[in-house]
């Protein structure tokens, strides 16, 4: 299975937030919220639950589990 993050960059664009602004505020790496803009992309827990603090939201709010195609 996959990730997808597409939810987190749509919650920033309806919260009119910059990736730069949401790195600072969550204490992340601005590499790191680049890297998630790719599908599949492996994240780890630590990262999820500083941006679900940061945005006031739930691990389910920013991400989706993509099945593997087989």
């Amino acid at each position: 299975m996959a990730a997808s993050y597409k939810k987190l960059f749509k919650m920033l664009i309806d919260r009119e937030m910059k990736s730069k602004e949401l790195a600072e505020k969550a204490g992340i790496s601005p590499a790191t919220l680049a890297k998630m803009k790719k599908d599949g992309a492996t994240i780890s827990s630590d990262v999820l639950v500083k941006i679900c603090t940061a945005l006031d939201c739930t691990i389910n709010d920013i991400v989706d589990i993509i099945p593997e195609k087989k």
